[in-house]
């Protein structure tokens, strides 16, 4: 969801780490370092952490079996450059015509289930088509280029958002033994973005759905997952059915939820309003 920009914010950071040092046993093990040193006696104690919060331990093995520390995603998560840019520049690098021409056809080729989904959740179709073309070009630049667990592992690990990094650490293994996604499907963006629409773990257990009825929340390759896990989220954020996304309004606060970064939200907006009105 780039859900990942949720935690630009330091009242959020500290509220985590606050709820952390509450949990039973967390204090040792979230100590955190700044380079690989350390990393394998951090995932140790992140192993019993893990099973000491009820997560079994066949899925704590299967999840962490050679999981090493990622000097890639250290660098990509330093050099973060694209919210930099003013709303006019991120618009254009990141919405034109092809674009909203391939949202079209998603309105069109997927109606039955955005019907659907916008009679149960109240998110308007543009919204969430908006979304998912953002995060990915509706899937297509979804690369798998990553392992999750061990992106959040490196992630969980360094000094700069351990707090916010742990939880979601530990939710890619709670998806693994809910039986989700196997530790081989878990492979999505650097920060630990899942399908279509970047969900992180934490997101995703609280938020997605099964939609196509299979027993399993796919973000992946289920459209109706996908389409209808990014309508809860908002919907769980506090969306009001049939209410302006403006500037301004409750819904754009609801999609602030979504991506902290102003160009992303008035992205969002805008791509969502100029698609109603075509």
């Amino acid at each position: 969801m780039r859900v990942l920009s949720t935690i630009a914010g330091r009242a959020a950071a500290g509220f985590l780490l606050a709820s952390l040092l509450a949990m039973p046993g967390v204090a040792h093990a979230q100590s955190c370092g700044n380079g690989p040193e350390g990393f394998d006696r951090w995932l140790a104690a992140m192993k019993v952490q893990a099973a000491k919060q009820g997560i079994s331990q066949s899925a704590i093995d299967r999840a962490l079996a050679g999981v090493s520390y990622d000097r890639t995603v250290i660098g990509l998560d330093r050099n973060q450059r694209s919210f930099k840019l003013s709303f006019e520049q991120f618009y254009a690098r990141r919405v034109g015509s092809s674009l909203m021409n391939r949202a079209r056809q998603r309105l069109n080729q997927h109606k039955a289930i955005f019907d659907r989904v916008e009679k149960q959740f109240g998110v308007p179709r543009e919204i969430i088509v908006s979304i998912w073309g953002l995060e990915t070009n509706f899937g297509a630049d979804t690369s798998g280029r990553f392992s999750i667990v061990r992106s959040l592992a490196t992630l969980a690990y360094d000094c700069r958002r351990s707090a916010f990094f742990t939880p979601q650490f530990l939710d890619a293994i709670r998806i693994i033994q809910r039986g989700d996604m196997t530790p081989e499907q878990m492979r999505g963006g650097w920060a630990g973005e899942i399908g279509q629409t970047q969900f992180l773990p934490s997101p995703f257990i609280r938020y997605a759905v099964d939609y196509d009825g299979n027993g399993r929340r796919d973000l992946v390759n289920s459209v109706p997952d996908i389409l209808a896990s990014t309508a809860n989220f908002l919907k769980g954020h506090g969306w009001r059915a049939g209410g302006s996304w403006e500037p301004g309004s409750a819904n754009y606060a609801v999609i602030r939820d979504w991506n902290r970064a102003e160009v992303y939200q008035r992205t969002i907006s805008v791509m969502a309003t100029r698609l109603r009105g075509s």
